[in-house]
């Protein structure tokens, strides 16, 4: 019988772990931290949740509006009730990570997976890293600190470990950049918690990010206020958490960070993710998106399209598959997102290299018909060819987008009004206090650098 450990129980190891366990396959899933809270603005598209049949009581909130703003504050409204259809049941999920995963994760165990509260330190990959392969872990199921050293033989491995996978180090899967995403959680006044009950915000501006954007996303009880860059940018990363806090504060008034989170995200895909007997999934494969950030349903994607190709090729684990037989999920991957991700590259490059792009980007996101392909492609995973119409008309609005763009760029930025309070009531509050806890604000505005 098949033996196979999943490394990482997040979105894409808890997913594999699942149609392994269903096929009857030995199976276990090691996650060193049950309670994982990844520094993830949470977001989930509407297809994630049928497809992976995920309940209401995993999701805070049902986001129908989207707020863009631009470097010089220009604000773009976004209504799923005007691109669908006030009757329609478009949302944009916004989930707290250590409840969906565990909820993943808690579900593949149910159907039959070994979890195991460890964590791996050690791969030994056998003859040419084709296994079979000796993982020894610590394990922290008595509760204790300090975990209990055991061993397991396994026939393959999936790699689902994250970022700084211990799984691809031990293939030798190659180095690529990774992107450094750090986040607060903030708790706000009802007043400015009630702004944000199905509202989500995403600034863009050299002040929150030289290279992405920032971003306010509701969770059940509070917001999620962040930011990332790539890594050669890395050391700005606390001074651009402060230009998103700086940026909406008078949105923010009065907050109170109750939680404080760092984590890497990777830019490209490995050079290599099938090794042996051994596959990449999820972060640890490379599977963020450009442009938007995207990752969590791409993660549970890449884990199930790979154990489907376990499953299958090992006849419900009646062999052992090849390396062969595991490529065959890449070839599946690639054909399946190449093009989504290499166009979200493209449109990075292009709308978040200086601030006249980015004020060309968002107002671009005024349009209707960039809403409605946009919103098709990120909810839904489609891509909707466009008309000879709308290419030649987002020919011409991107033109003229950017020309002027270069104008609107600020030479400093500036706080965005409070929705919901008056000019005079916030400058009162903000002589008392902005936001209690978390990074260190400097008094002084940023500058465009």
């Amino acid at each position: 019988m098949l033996r196979i450990a999943v490394i990482g129980g997040g979105p894409s190891g808890s997913c594999a772990a699942e149609i392994l366990a269903k096929a009857g396959i030995k199976t276990w899933i090691f996650e060193r931290k049950l309670d994982n809270a990844k520094p993830c603005g949470g977001a989930i598209p509407l297809c994630m949740v049928s497809e992976f049949d995920l309940p209401d009581s995993i999701i805070d909130r049902k986001v129908r509006n989207m707020r863009m703003i631009s470097p010089s504050n220009r604000e773009v409204n976004i209504s799923l009730d005007k691109v669908y259809g006030e009757n329609d049941n478009e949302y944009i999920g916004m989930c707290r990570r250590e409840v969906m995963d565990a909820f993943m994760r808690n579900r593949a165990a149910d159907l039959g997976a070994t979890l195991i509260n460890g964590l791996v330190t050690k791969i030994e990959t056998g003859t040419n890293k084709q296994g079979p392969y000796t993982l020894s872990y610590s394990d922290f199921s008595n509760g204790e600190t300090t975990g209990e050293n055991k061993k397991l033989e396994v026939d393959l491995i999936i790699g689902a470990d994250g970022a700084n996978s211990r799984v691809a180090k031990a293939m030798d899967a190659g180095d690529y950049n990774v992107a450094i995403a750090f986040q607060e959680r903030i708790k706000l006044p009802k007043k400015e918690m009630g702004y944000y009950e199905d509202l989500a915000e995403m600034y863009v501006g050299t002040d929150v990010s030289p290279d992405f954007y920032g971003w306010v996303f509701p969770k059940y009880d509070h917001v999620a206020v962040g930011t990332g860059t790539m890594q050669k940018n890395q050391s700005l990363i606390k001074s651009l958490q402060e230009g998103v806090r700086q940026r909406a504060q008078k949105r923010l008034v009065n907050g109170e960070v109750i939680k404080v989170e760092a984590h890497p995200i990777p830019e490209h895909p490995r050079p290599r993710r099938v090794v042996g007997r051994m596959a990449l999934v999820g972060d640890a494969a490379g599977y963020v998106t450009k442009s938007s950030g995207e990752g969590i349903y791409f993660a549970a994607k890449s884990g199930r399209m790979c154990a489907e190709e376990i499953v299958e090729a090992s006849k419900n684990g009646a062999k052992i598959p090849t390396e062969q037989d595991l490529k065959k999920y890449l070839k599946k991957w690639d054909k399946k997102y190449g093009t989504t991700y290499k166009v979200l590259e493209i449109l990075q490059n292009i709308f978040y290299s200086n601030d006249g792009a980015r004020e060309a980007f968002v107002e671009m996101c005024d349009d209707m018909d960039v809403q409605r392909l946009t919103f098709d492609s990120y909810l839904y995973k489609t891509v909707v060819a466009m008309k000879p119409w709308q290419q030649l008309k987002l020919t011409f609005l991107t033109l003229g987008s950017v020309l002027r763009g270069r104008a609107l760029a600020p030479k400093s930025y500036k706080p965005v009004a409070s929705a919901v309070r008056d000019e005079e009531e916030v400058k009162k509050m903000l002589a008392v206090s902005t936001i209690k806890g978390g990074i260190k604000v400097k008094n002084t505005p940023q500058k465009v650098s």
